[in-house]
């Protein structure tokens, strides 16, 4: 799978590889960066190599909630309401420039990426497995957007940054795709059944205790650091976990190393904290801090 989407989104293996280990945690991605970088075509990609149910969604500011989850529609035939299911009714879910929508539409995604589900008037329908939300948004382009609010980020188990190609991948892309969409010819090596299965595998992976308290210990240390006024949540452990346990599947282990957990910190944690006003005027970011915790926090050995 990431061969596949590697030919679509050339010279960044890391961004692909950290995308596989959030489908792989059972996690949603956010895709943070300026634009013209890939985030659209790095969701796509993903979304294309699955053989399952994909819907996207251009988040705009007239889009409504029930536009995401779904409506009940009166019927006049049979004189009962019938449910209309909403985009999120997919495997894969792209929610492309989801900043650009209101908070009311925004937190019509809150239920679905934490319980998987939908409720509307008092039922609650189930969403399909796998269940992910790929998002993309325009952190520089400020007006008419509305930011994430913090309940909402801390949802998605990481968050990544394109950044610009390197000269030979620009140059590569620029002679390949004047002619030919790489995208259009990207097939499905997987299913849905496929990814379950992969899914259920991660998580009989072996971590050792110690491993486990050098998790909480790097949650604890983000709340009790002077330069944050908000350290990471017990959901953020729990997914810096699912992410380590799904990074060190993809290196081909059976057991979760310290190294995953180290990879995977600032990718997990970083966009769940909150600088204090001095740390902002000093131009520390979140992704400083945590390197610095990182540096800080013993780090468990073995025998």
């Amino acid at each position: 799978m990431a061969a596949a989407i590697g030919r679509v989104v050339e010279g960044k293996p890391h961004v692909v590889r950290l995308a596989l280990v959030v489908l792989l945690a059972e996690g949603h991605l956010l895709i943070e960066d300026v634009p013209g970088v890939g985030k659209t075509t790095l969701a796509k990609a993903l979304a294309r190599s699955i053989d399952g149910t994909v819907r996207r969604i251009q988040f705009t500011p007239d889009l409504l909630p029930s536009d995401v989850t779904g409506v009940s529609v009166y019927d006049q035939e049979s004189r009962a309401f019938e449910f209309k299911p909403g985009a999120v009714f997919a495997n894969l879910v792209v929610a492309d420039e989801i900043n650009r929508a209101s908070p009311k539409t925004q937190s019509a995604l809150l239920e679905c990426m934490e319980e998987r589900q939908v409720s509307v008037d008092g039922v609650t329908y189930e969403l399909a497995r796998p269940f992910m939300v790929v998002a993309t948004q325009n952190p520089i382009e400020m007006e008419g957007t509305y930011p994430l609010p913090e309940a909402q980020r801390d949802r998605f188990t990481a968050r990544v940054s394109m950044g610009y190609p390197d000269r030979e991948a620009e140059l590569a892309m620029l002679d390949e795709r004047g002619t030919v969409d790489p995208l259009a010819a990207l097939t499905s090596v997987t299913d849905a059944a496929g990814v379950r299965a992969m899914v259920a595998a991660v998580r009989e992976l072996h971590v050792a205790d110690a491993v486990r308290r050098y998790v909480v210990a790097l949650a604890e240390a983000t709340r009790r650091s002077p330069d944050l006024r908000l350290g990471a949540s017990p959901r953020a452990g729990l997914q810096l976990l699912r992410a380590a346990r799904a990074a060190a599947a993809l290196a081909g282990r059976d057991h979760v190393l310290p190294d995953d957990v180290q990879a995977m910190a600032g990718p997990v944690l970083a966009h769940r904290l909150l600088l204090t006003p001095d740390a902002a005027l000093a131009r520390r970011s979140a992704d400083t801090v945590v390197t610095d915790l990182l540096a800080t926090v013993p780090v468990p050995r073995g025998r």
